[in-house]
């Protein structure tokens, strides 16, 4: 039974076009200030705070890798898409059981654990959209420019998006299954992602409490290292896909017992 894979999708369609709309405007606009600031882009450095450093991954602001990773990879794709998607997995459980559409939903032969499932893997529709979509235009948008990303360590880079995004979307579902309101389960969700990427900034610029960015996930995912050098970190990608199949257990486990 697809039916609820189906139906997720097509109410995913058009945020996801949208938003995927929305990230390319906000990438042009970075590429249009790129060349006056690859100009001044030591100055620019020098002047960052450490803690904005730590929290962007900024590297080698002059060359178009170092400002693709640091710049639009950075905010687009660690924070607010990871975001997006614990904000979109939050609502997957919680809108349903809030307006009792689950027990329609559980009254049919179906068991909690496929209508979890197949809502969670409704989410492939923001993965290919924001990906194609930003794969497209930040390559387009370099050659307008003059420059030239490497097609392998761009298509890398957005590849091991995915590993990160599904861990903010496990960290939405399992507030989405823990929590009554939907408004709550979202904002916690966000809320959490926002912070777990704040707690990984700070722990990059004091050496002693580094041990603390090990439990963001944004820890695991460096686009500059890709972009800038080249560096494929599949163990992190492995130790991400872990951690959120790790959440989807649990987000099972508990909406399997859980009295609604």
């Amino acid at each position: 039974m697809t039916a609820i894979l189906r139906v997720e999708s097509t109410k995913l369609v058009r945020s996801s076009l949208v938003l995927t709309g929305l990230f390319a405007l906000l990438s042009a606009f970075f590429f249009v200030v790129f060349p006056a600031f690859a100009e001044e882009a030591e100055l620019i450095e020098e002047a960052f705070p450490a803690f904005l450093a730590g929290l962007l991954g900024i590297e080698e602001l002059h060359t178009i890798e170092g400002f693709v990773g640091g710049y639009i990879f950075s905010v687009i794709w660690v924070l607010f898409a990871g975001i997006y998607f614990a904000y979109a997995a939050g609502g997957l459980i919680a809108g349903d059981v809030r307006a009792r559409r689950m027990d329609l939903l559980l009254s049919n032969p179906i068991s909690r654990e496929s209508v979890v499932l197949q809502k969670v893997a409704a989410l492939w529709v923001p993965l290919v959209a924001l990906n194609i979509g930003l794969f497209v235009v930040v390559y387009a948008a370099a050659a307008a420019i003059g420059e030239t990303l490497d097609l392998v360590s761009l298509g890398v880079a957005h590849l091991l998006t995915v590993p990160y995004l599904l861990v903010c979307a496990g960290i939405g579902l399992l507030f989405s299954v823990t929590l009554d309101r939907v408004e709550s389960a979202q904002a916690g969700a966000l809320g959490l992602v926002f912070v777990l990427w704040l707690v990984e900034g700070l722990s990059e610029t004091a050496p002693e409490y580094d041990w603390i960015g090990i439990v963001s996930p944004s820890r695991y995912y460096d686009p500059s290292a890709i972009l800038v050098h080249e560096e494929y970190a599949i163990g992190d990608a492995a130790v991400l896909l872990m951690t959120f199949l790790a959440l989807l257990g649990i987000a099972l486990f508990v909406f399997a017992r859980r009295d609604i």
